[in-house]
């Protein structure tokens, strides 16, 4: 997915030049949306334009015909509110004054274009990236936000909110920022309308596969038709087949190459879904061995050097061996199964009863599900109506990252207003909102992301608001995990991966990569400015970086996470040192 940049000023001043010679001489494509304000796009897939009344849609837009519109009123945003319920895609927006300046800037619900702004001096900025010359040439007086960092480390969900940095402004996903930035974004989105819109009478299992499978081929053949050639990926699991089957079943898209990736452990080496769902599909699927190797300090820097700490990027060598295989295949884009995980609720947990029981209270005890919800959590009936009972929702917090290896809290985390909207909601619904949250940073930039445009047709819009209006007991139709999914494509997919219940387990390959990597990631965060700033509890590194406590205690994800976080800090430390 390609990066763009909008400048604009009251004026046509010498640094408003200077930056559009800037963005020229870095290889960007430049053009003019009106007398005081220019557009520059690059990337391996460049954003369009699209103007819809005063708006200009910057990105991949589609067109929905004939959209379920939530309640939208005729408040002040009301066109915005219909602008976003009526189109989708990978888009932001910029609203231009009968003068030609950039008035205000929304962004699409599924947040897969970033869009940052700030003002400074007499110009605009909207961009979705962070190079270099740009900095260079602004010099933006920014400090970094130590205590909004730690909280970002603390809790995934505030990895995608506001930038741990002070000065510019993220505008949030399915939002609305006017100019000047004096006041805060206002949300045109949320997934509480969705969640809370009335229920259908009729909404039966088979209705609800059935808006579930439109929504899912609609989202796969919209993004299978914006490159020329593609691949796709085909894991072994349940989401990457939903995709593959849709893509066949529809014949959507030139797909010259479906790849998978197989580890040296059992639990890693999935080619036997593979194969089962190939033959399925009637495909022929490549299996490459999971590229991997130790953990350096060049990869490590790489990985962080944009708005966030490179969350998506953590993967270094599998990124760029999947780009090259790719880019070898003469396509340029890749689809991906990411992020059905969390839409499609993947924990048939009891708050899914707790959900149904604050729906129709002791009727729920007549469900059909009741029995496999408690055989599969290990628990009785009346043990599940008494945990929903005692539910509230301060109880339902997604989780926040492992304590052992950071420092000082960050205070008190005030919900993401997305579930601050929502709570009146059930713990599964709240669940899944968080993973709309999570979702977003799969969209992240990566160094796969710089060489080829990966597509993610399960963190669509279509796909997030047709599962959000759907009742969680639903969703896990048959008491399981994404029953309802799994019962919408069971048609498609081979009865090896609907009937599938485990999922492949990379744990013991990425151990190993850290093992490797201790003598690199030691100095790392030991002496990193993390440790430094006391965000990193360097007594609780010390332990947790050592073969022993690695191998017995693991958390190998908390250390790349924080090993992505300090290469962001020593990114954004030397770009600010500049300004002095």
């Amino acid at each position: 997915m390609g990066d763009y940049l909008v400048v604009s000023a009251s004026v046509a001043s010498e640094r408003f030049i200077a930056l559009k010679d800037d963005a020229r001489i870095a290889g960007m494509a430049v053009s003019d949306l009106a007398p005081n304000t220019w557009l520059a796009v690059n990337g391996p897939h460049p954003p369009k334009t699209l103007g819809v009344g005063a708006w200009r849609l910057i990105g991949d837009v589609f067109n929905r015909n004939s959209p379920a519109l939530p309640d939208i009123g005729d408040g002040p945003l009301s066109y915005e509110r219909k602008l976003v319920a009526r189109f989708w895609g990978r888009y932001i927006g910029v609203r231009l004054s009968g003068a030609g300046e950039v008035t205000a800037v929304l962004r699409d619900p599924s947040g897969a274009k970033e869009c940052v702004t700030w003002m400074q001096d007499d110009i605009t900025i909207v961009t979705s990236s962070a190079p270099d010359w740009l900095l260079r040439r602004l010099s933006p007086p920014w400090r970094i936000d130590f205590e909004r960092l730690a909280q970002a480390l603390r809790d995934p969900l505030m990895t995608s909110g506001a930038l741990p940095l002070d000065g510019p402004v993220s505008i949030p996903p399915g939002a609305f920022q006017a100019f000047p930035l004096e006041a805060p974004a206002q949300p045109l989105w949320s997934p509480a309308l969705f969640v809370k819109r009335p229920r259908e009478s009729g909404l039966d299992p088979e209705t609800a596969a059935t808006r579930l499978r439109r929504a899912g081929d609609a989202a796969v053949s919209c993004l299978a038709g914006l490159p020329p050639v593609m691949a796709s990926e085909v894991s072994g699991g349940l989401d990457s087949g939903i995709v593959a089957s849709s893509l066949v079943h529809q014949k959507s898209g030139n797909v010259r190459l479906w790849l998978t990736a197989h580890g040296d452990t059992p639990e890693s080496d999935e080619r036997p879904f593979v194969a089962a769902l190939a033959d399925r599909l009637g495909i022929s699927a490549v299996s490459v061995p999971l590229a991997s190797a130790p953990v350096t300090e060049e990869g490590l820097m790489r990985m962080s050097c944009d708005w966030r700490p490179g969350i998506n990027g953590l993967d270094v060598h599998h990124d760029l061996d999947w780009a090259q295989r790719v880019k070898d295949a003469g396509a340029t884009a890749i689809m991906t199964g990411k992020g059905g995980d969390s839409i499609f609720v993947q924990g048939a947990t009891t708050d899914v009863f707790t959900d149904l029981w604050r729906s129709i209270g002791l009727r729920s005890l007549l469900h059909p599900d009741i029995l496999n919800l408690a055989a599969l959590n290990e628990i009785s009936i009346w043990s599940m109506v008494r945990e929903a009972r005692r539910y509230h929702r301060q109880g339902s917090r997604p989780p926040s990252r492992d304590d052992g290896l950071l420092g000082h809290s960050a205070g008190e985390r005030p919900p993401h207003p997305w579930l601050a909207a929502g709570e009146d909601i059930g713990p599964a619904k709240r669940l899944q909102i968080a993973g709309v949250i999570d979702n977003i940073s799969r969209h992240a930039p990566s160094l796969q992301t710089e060489m080829i445009d990966v597509l993610n047709p399960l963190c669509a819009q279509p796909v997030i608001e047709a599962c959000l209006s759907i009742p969680a007991p639903m969703m896990t139709l048959g008491g399981r995990d994404r029953g309802l999914a799994r019962h919408a494509f069971r048609d498609r997919l081979p009865e090896l991966i609907v009937k599938r219940r485990s999922k492949g387990n990379l744990t013991r390959l990425y151990g190993r990569m850290i093992l490797d990597s201790l003598d690199v990631l030691r100095p790392w965060l030991l002496d990193g400015r993390l440790a430094a700033t006391g965000i990193l509890d360097r007594a609780g590194a010390e332990i947790l970086l050592t073969r022993e406590s690695l191998m017995w205690r693991g958390h190998y994800g908390e250390i790349m996470v924080a090993a992505a976080f300090e290469g962001w800090v020593r990114t954004w430390e030397g770009r600010l040192a500049r300004r002095t």
